[in-house]
């Protein structure tokens, strides 16, 4: 009782402050590696608790200094996700809450704009979209980049006789991360025969991932996306826009629109890969 009499408006205000501020932080980190050690630190800190609850001593040494290990190693293994925080910060965004808007920075964009291109000249392009997943051990046998996204390095990448056309791009929300990667194949038995080396490709690297595959067909210049082993069939120009906005911008407030995205997308879906 003596706790609430005690209780002022300032610390009120802190309470407020600090929730604001975790609030504005875990929604920077949402749908980036750093969420998963998150995840991985709140589970932790609760087993813990039990630990400590149900007196298990030995436990709980054990995880208080694996919890103190991981807080050292946190600025060295997540330095660049620590850096754009840092840089948000200074630009007021961070507190603003605005986010990055996709005209600013351009990427969806001008992916599509790649991508139309290449469906109206019909060279074959396979373009993954890395998520939480880490595909480390596909891209660091391959031609590594790191090079801003833009229009034109994507279609030189893919132009036929160019030495990296041949294999797929990876690339995050803020690189190309590497060229002429070699995906597995799937080994699904029911995905259409008419399925060239590409999609099987695509459907391949996300049966072992989180990650999300685009492939333009040399043949008919259709565009198809590849989720969780599903190839759909092809998407039209506005799906298409849509899927690469939602990619780039996954604070989209418009959830009606994503719904109806992921329904006619779903819908689309061949018996391929259930």
């Amino acid at each position: 009782m003596s706790t609430f009499i005690n209780f002022r408006l300032q610390d009120l205000i802190d309470i407020l402050v600090i929730a604001f501020l975790a609030h504005r932080v875990l929604l920077f980190f949402a749908d980036t590696r750093a969420m998963q050690l998150v995840r991985g630190l709140c589970v932790i800190v609760i087993f813990g608790m039990i630990a400590r609850a149900l007196e298990l001593r030995t436990i709980t040494w054990l995880l208080s200094h694996l919890l103190s290990a991981v807080l050292i190693a946190i600025p060295i293994v997540f330095q660049p996700e620590l850096r754009r925080l840092l840089e948000e910060i200074g630009r007021g965004r961070l507190l603003s809450g605005a986010e990055r808007s996709e005209e600013e920075s351009g990427y969806p964009e001008a992916i599509v704009r790649a991508i139309a291109y290449l469906q109206q000249h019909k060279i074959g392009a396979l373009i993954i979209f890395q998520r939480d997943t880490g595909l480390r051990e596909i891209w660091r046998s391959a031609v590594q980049l790191k090079a801003e996204i833009s229009e034109e390095l994507i279609l030189s990448i893919f132009w036929p006789n160019n030495p990296l056309h041949d294999g797929a791009v990876i690339m995050d929300r803020q690189f190309v991360i590497a060229a002429a990667c070699y995906l597995p194949l799937t080994d699904n038995n029911d995905i259409s025969r008419w399925y060239g080396t590409r999609h099987r490709a695509a459907v391949g690297v996300t049966e072992v991932s989180d990650a999300q595959a685009l492939v333009v067909s040399e043949e008919q210049g259709h565009v198809s996306l590849a989720v969780r082993g599903r190839i759909s069939k092809p998407l039209n120009d506005d799906q298409l826009s849509r899927f690469v906005r939602r990619y780039f911008n996954p604070f989209e407030k418009n959830q009606g629109m994503l719904q109806r995205l992921r329904r006619e997308i779903e819908s689309q879906w061949p018996g391929a890969g259930k």
